[in-house]
């Protein structure tokens, strides 16, 4: 839930307004799917997509809590589309939620066709850190 006392409600306005707003949220990440991201059945494996949905998010919840970070919850991940060898995959992510020690980040991917002109949505997920101290501590993440 967003603490309004002490701004943290501006700042999660404040954070997605930053970079280049898209109808998804802020464009974190861009990669090319490759041949050693495969599963078994020759798509991109859903660990790898994973992966990248989990940075993007850290790189989010890192910049907010101006440090450490760590996930400790990943909710409502649904498969929709595959994702292909050569695809380019394209990762928004915007800041729901600012707690006092801890954030939620929702990450929407989405997938071209390297000859395409238009994508897909394949996933999206909500991402959830704490914020943590030197030592692995839960900490106040700071206001603006």
């Amino acid at each position: 839930m967003l603490n309004t006392e002490t701004g943290k409600l501006a700042l999660a306005q404040q954070f997605s307004a930053h970079g280049r707003q898209q109808e998804d949220g802020v464009l974190a990440i861009r990669a090319i799917a490759m041949p050693a991201d495969t599963n078994p059945a020759g798509d991109i494996f859903g660990g790898w997509l994973m992966s990248q949905m989990d940075l993007a998010a850290g790189n989010m919840a890192g910049r907010v809590s101006q440090g450490r970070s760590a996930t400790v919850a990943v909710e409502a991940m649904q498969f929709l589309h595959p994702v292909k060898v050569g695809d380019e995959v394209t990762l928004y992510a915007s800041l729901k939620m600012v707690g006092r020690t801890s954030m939620r980040v929702h990450v929407d991917v989405w997938a071209r066709n390297r000859f395409a002109k238009e994508g897909q949505k394949v996933t999206n997920a909500d991402f959830v850190f704490v914020a943590l101290d030197e030592d692995g501590n839960p900490r106040e993440i700071p206001a603006t």
